[in-house]
C-alpha cells in the first residue's frame, strides 16, 4: 500500500513543477514560494484537523519539534531554490536535478541513520546520479 502513496507523491510532485513553471512567469520567486507555502499550510492543517491528527500534538517531544523544525527549514530552502531554478531553467532539466535528492537521501540515510544499502541499491544511486548528469547536458 505504501507504494501507492509514493506514486501519488511522484505524480503530484510532477504537477508541482508544471504548475510552478506556469505560475512564476514574471513573479518574484520568493513571493511565489510564500504564496505556495500559505496554501500548503492551510491544506496541511485542514487535513490534520479533519483526520484527527492534532489530537496527539501534546505528545510531541523536544526532539520531535527540533527535527520537524529543521525539516521545515530544509523544505523551505529547497522550495526557494527550486522556484529560482524553475524560473531560470527548463522543467525538463530542473525537475530531474531536483530528484537527485533521492540519491542524496539514500547516502545520508546510510551515513546518519545507519540504514543498509544493497549492491543493487548502490547501482541504483549511481544510475540516478548518471541520469542527472545526462539530463544537465541534454
Amino acid at each position: 500500500m505504501w507504494w501507492i502513496f509514493a506514486l501519488l507523491s511522484a505524480f503530484f510532485a510532477a504537477l508541482t513543477a508544471i504548475f510552478a513553471k506556469m505560475g512564476i512567469k514574471g513573479v518574484d520567486t520568493d513571493l511565489a514560494t510564500a504564496i505556495r507555502t500559505v496554501i500548503i499550510l492551510i491544506l496541511a492543517w485542514g487535513i490534520a484537523f479533519f483526520r484527527g491528527g492534532t489530537s496527539t500534538i501534546n505528545l510531541l517531544t523536544k526532539q520531535n519539534l527540533i527535527f520537524l523544525c529543521l525539516s521545515g527549514i530544509a523544505t523551505g530552502l529547497s522550495w526557494i531554490f527550486y522556484f529560482k531554478a524553475l524560473q531560470m531553467g527548463k522543467v525538463s532539466q530542473v525537475a530531474p536535478i531536483d530528484k537527485l535528492s533521492v540519491a542524496i537521501a539514500i547516502v545520508l540515510s546510510v551515513l546518519f541513520l545507519n540504514e543498509k544499502i544493497s549492491p543493487l541499491g548502490i547501482i541504483g544511486v549511481v544510475m540516478i546520479v548518471g541520469g542527472t548528469i545526462l539530463t544537465i547536458y541534454s
